[in-house]
């Protein structure tokens, strides 16, 4: 029977895997002796997630409601430009 040792990503314990049978044979919760809860980590990355593209959306709406001014100054400095270089 070969056994590998694999880590966990989410909360870091060390699991002994059967390689033939696909099977955890042994866990060993990590030796900080503080396991991460999955549900818990989940439930926070779902809720960042939800205040991220809220504030993604809220930029996003700011910027388009900025843009006509944005591109009426630039407009404005083109103007200004073109008739300086014109009175050169």
């Amino acid at each position: 029977m070969k056994e590998i040792e694999v880590t966990c990503p989410c909360c870091e314990a060390k699991l002994t895997v059967d390689v033939l049978t696909r099977q955890v044979m042994r866990t060993r919760l990590p030796e900080t002796g503080k396991a991460r809860d999955p549900w818990a980590a989940a439930h926070e990355k779902v809720r960042d997630r939800g205040a991220a593209g809220t504030d993604k959306l809220d930029k996003a709406l700011s910027n388009e409601t900025n843009k006509h001014a944005r591109l009426d100054d630039a407009f404005e400095k083109a103007r200004e430009k073109l008739r300086r270089e014109q009175d050169e």
